[in-house]
């Protein structure tokens, strides 16, 4: 488009959506599909969707359903509303009511509508997940960001977040807490936890918790913050991750029963919003929910690859003499090469930018750079989403080996060809460079 019109038709936008540019996650994925399309072998490590199908049992009730159409509760139907409750006070120690669960179209969606409804600051740890900035700036909230190092796994530390009052004094502020932690992987153990919690008890800070990755921890052990703070933490999950439906769009809030005011106002928006979440959706999530024996058993098989998968590939990386560490949850790697910077510099690559752009070019490996993130330009972090698989056949693999086992350590390279692929090709565009 001429610059000309350019900037005619940008004074017909609303100040906070100018340069908004599409989320670097559906960019990335977008501009994969076009490269594959014109003929060329990408590797698509870029959008963190599942590659693990969608249990049967569920795809079962979701074809059972399909003839629902009425309009639902905006809040969401009540029956899956309970069965939420139920399943999270027996999965994460957490006290809830359907009354204190809303469903919406996707927990983006919801946490947009959060920041609309709640005026007060909201605060980001660095790295963060690519969409909670742009929402911050979108609804026009004051940001402030947490610079978190990988001596602490990548979060931030209870001190970081009580100098934050120290230095801003009071007032109301949301910290966006996500673990197993997208882009790293990483997660926060219990008694970190507890320590951020007791922080943001003193200084009355809201809590939303992220925890959509968290039935992928790796070992089956994730531990939520709500029990730690419930009168102050907004718990938020879907089926996107752990049950592999993330085009089904169906996400959650579970709020402490002090915030529903908070829900209620969301719920208000929501009605002259998106109305209702899909209906035959809601009613196939029970089952999701209910969690029996074959999504046990899904889920204990998805996570033994997950582990396998994560730790072969970080050691590859940790070669190169990247710093990165195992992940723990979700299927992320977040390495750092700023201890080669001297040999990209020599390259001509000084951004996280300039690096990943280099190696789409030079490999066909599509990664996302550190800076999406909210990491500095000049430092050498790209995220890695380990993705590029056939979930299907590799989960039907793990099936014919017994639970109680590890998995074979030629697992990954018969059945994970992909991936190992990509991860080589960029080891080895490293090397070279070094």
């Amino acid at each position: 488009m001429p610059a000309r019109l350019r900037e005619k038709f940008d004074r017909c936008l609303t100040p906070n959506v100018k340069g908004l540019t599409p989320s670097a996650t559906v960019a990335i994925n977008d501009r994969s599909n076009a490269l594959r399309d014109q003929g060329r072998d990408i590797f698509k490590l870029g959008l963190g969707q599942s590659p693990f199908p969608v249990p049967e049992s569920v795809v079962d009730a979701l074809r059972e359903n399909a003839h629902k159409k009425d309009y639902l509760d905006v809040k969401g139907l009540y029956n899956l509303r309970r069965a939420i409750a139920e399943h999270h006070c027996r999965t994460f120690d957490i006290e809830a009511t359907a009354e204190d669960v809303l469903i919406g179209p996707g927990s983006k969606e919801l946490m947009f509508l959060l920041q609309l409804c709640y005026e007060g600051d909201i605060v980001i740890p660095s790295p963060a997940w690519v969409s909670y900035e742009p929402q911050a700036r979108i609804v026009g909230r004051p940001i402030y960001r947490l610079h978190c190092s990988i001596e602490n796994d990548w979060f931030p530390t209870a001190k970081q977040i009580d100098m934050l009052y120290r230095n801003n004094g009071s007032g109301n502020r949301i910290l966006i807490l996500n673990y197993p932690l997208n882009p790293t992987g990483t997660t926060l153990s219990r008694d970190r936890l507890e320590e951020i919690a007791d922080v943001a008890r003193k200084n009355r800070l809201i809590i939303l918790s992220d925890e959509i990755y968290g039935k992928l921890d790796h070992d089956g052990v994730h531990h939520s913050i709500v029990p730690f703070y419930p009168e102050g933490t907004i718990f938020s999950g879907g089926l996107s991750k752990w049950c592999g439906a993330g085009g089904w769009r169906l996400g959650l809030f579970v709020f402490p029963p002090g915030l529903r005011w908070l829900q209620d106002a969301m719920a208000a928006v929501g009605t002259e919003t998106f109305t209702s979440t899909c209906a035959p959706i809601q009613h196939a999530a029970i089952k999701a929910f209910e969690e029996g024996p074959e999504i046990t058993r899904y889920l204990l098989h998805v996570r033994r690859v997950l582990r396998t998968l994560g730790s072969l590939l970080a050691a590859r990386v940790r070669e190169t003499g990247a710093e990165v560490l195992d992940p723990a949850g979700a299927f992320y790697l977040f390495p750092d090469f700023s201890p080669l910077a001297d040999s990209m510099r020599s390259r001509g690559m000084t951004t996280s930018v300039e690096m990943c752009e280099r190696l789409l070019e030079d490999t066909g490996v599509a990664v996302l750079p550190g800076v999406d993130f909210g990491r500095p330009p000049e430092e050498l972090t790209m995220r890695i989403a380990y993705v590029d698989l056939d979930g299907a056949a590799v989960l039907s693999a793990s099936e014919e080996l017994p639970l109680d086992h590890p998995l074979p350590d030629d697992f990954a390279a018969k059945h994970c060809r992909r991936v190992i692929e990509a991860i080589d090709r960029l080891c080895e565009w490293v090397e070279d460079i070094r």
